[in-house]
């Protein structure tokens, strides 16, 4: 076994981690984060979308940092330092050099995914690191033939499955590229594998017990994703987009390591994670997704890609990698999308940059979307005030209400959407309700309301010179909705709405 490259992997993770800190509080919340910041005042061992991790770490950072947008995105960074150290650990297993470790660690830290899920909190951003928490055993047990490692792998997968249902994935395909190779089926015939996976299910049971209890919303979720997500188009381009999601000048490197791990004779005993994440890929080429469910793959790849580099330069008599010369090209590369995928410009080119990375523009004027909803409020008498509520359609509007209103207003929002549904019904008899969104549906808000006027539509314009940027909010329009016809106790359920 190499030595490990402890200086160079931690210095490479400290400047990414710097890096996603330095940009952390610019732009704003994304409305992914404000609805993590409202579940984790009701915190539970489930939520009708994802499992509790990310509710929890949101906890954690506003326990610690308080309202700071830093201090919540603080663990996200740390996960992707976290996450480029493992990757250089994986290239060791795998048998590489200090030259291949360091450049492992820096081609994922160079990758469009990792910088993106790394300036947010996020589901994607654990899931990154939870795949590569669970590969670096996994690797390991390739190598070693240790079946106690399977204790250590399924304990990961647990942990994994707390954070996104995706570890499944994961497990599935890695386990069918297993069972391709006598090498990895004996493996897998093993006390150890049940007891890995005992854990793993021990773990996440929690989780499947509040989904049973709540009538398994998660599937409706899944079956919203992948009318979303799935179908012809974005199954023809998962493959194709993984090119400018891993960083298109890094690319060629882990197309090497899937043919190393295939082909190399001194890579076979990883052959079995090659072949699942062919299986994963294609999979997603059938039935469509967004192409970033890949990338948890990428720290076996870009490890494995670079041990081939260095052997064929050792063949034609160069000896090994260089780190400074070959460190210099990833940096390169890595500059090349940061503009793009951190908010490193003025937020007007925000037009621009979401054309690439449409999460930016949902980090864009929710403190202004709130303050036109409360003009609304304020327009009403003393009397209307009073006993006013407001419910909106998706649960970026209700998470941005909690955090940005006033405390009078605050503590009266209420949505349908998800697991914002739960936690209702409103309060009140509902004489006066501020309805936000819904814009398709005056309708259908008629026919709960004697009267629905509209007030006004979200607009952003006036912050950006007079050119509105898109995002979800722009344009939705805000209703005063006044006599509700059926109380919120019995007709509570007619707003629920479950989506990705």
């Amino acid at each position: 076994m190499q030595p490990v490259a402890w200086a160079g992997l931690l210095g490479i993770a400290a400047l990414l981690t710097a890096l996603l800190i330095a940009v952390a509080g610019r732009y704003g919340y994304h409305r992914d984060e404000l609805y993590f910041l409202a579940a984790a005042d009701h915190l539970a061992w489930g939520y009708v979308d994802q499992p509790p991790l990310t509710p929890a770490l949101a906890w954690l950072g506003r326990a610690l940092f308080g309202d700071s947008l830093t201090g919540l995105r603080l663990v996200s960074a740390l996960a992707m330092g976290a996450v480029v150290v493992l990757t250089g650990l994986i290239a060791r297993e795998l048998g590489g050099s200090r030259a291949v470790q360091l450049l492992a660690g820096a081609c994922i830290a160079g990758c469009g995914v990792t910088l993106a899920v790394g300036h947010l909190l996020s589901t994607a951003t654990f899931d990154v690191l939870l795949w590569t928490v669970v590969l670096f055993p996994l690797v390991r047990l390739l190598r070693t033939r240790d079946p106690r490692l399977w204790l250590v792998v399924g304990a990961a997968a647990g942990v994994g499955l707390l954070n996104k249902v995706s570890v499944l994935q994961l497990a599935g395909t890695g386990l069918l590229g297993m069972l391709t190779s006598r090498e990895g089926r004996g493996l897998l015939a093993t006390r150890w594998f049940a007891g890995g996976v005992a854990i793993a299910l021990a773990l996440w049971a929690p989780y499947l017990a509040w989904q049973a209890g709540h009538g398994w919303p998660q599937l409706e979720i899944f079956a919203d994703l992948r009318e979303e997500d799935g179908g012809l188009v974005s199954g023809l381009l998962f493959l194709p987009l993984q090119l400018p999601m891993t960083n298109p000048l890094l690319a060629p490197i882990w197309i090497v390591g899937v043919v190393a791990l295939l082909r190399d004779p001194r890579l076979r005993p990883w052959r079995p994670l090659a072949i699942g994440f062919l299986l994963f890929v294609a999979f997603y080429v059938v039935v469509g997704g967004k192409p970033y469910y890949a990338f948890g793959w990428y720290p076996v790849l870009f490890g494995a890609g670079l041990i081939r580099l260095e052997r064929w330069r050792g063949d034609r008599g160069q000896g090994q990698l260089r780190p400074v010369r070959h460190l210099a090209y990833v940096a390169v590369a890595a500059l090349i999308p940061v503009p793009l995928l951190l908010p490193i410009l003025p937020a007007s080119a925000i037009p621009v940059t979401s054309a690439v990375n449409e999460d930016t523009a949902e980090t864009f004027a929710w403190p202004a979307y709130v303050e036109q909803i409360e003009a609304v409020v304020a327009g009403l008498t003393p009397a209307e005030r009073a006993g006013v509520v407001v419910v909106t359609g998706n649960y970026g509007e209700a998470g941005a209400l909690e955090r940005f209103a006033g405390p009078e207003l605050r503590d009266r929002v209420y949505s349908g959407h998800n697991s914002y549904w739960f936690w209702g019904p409103p309060s009140g008899d509902g004489e006066v309700v501020v309805v936000v969104g819904y814009d398709r549906a005056r309708d259908w808000l008629a026919q709960r309301f004697d009267s629905v006027t509209l007030a006004t539509r979200l607009d952003n314009a006036a912050l950006n010179d007079g050119e509105a940027v898109d995002n979800e909010e722009q344009g939705q329009p805000v209703w005063i909705a006044r006599g509700l016809r059926e109380p919120w106790a019995t007709g509570w359920l007619g707003w629920r709405h479950y989506d990705g």
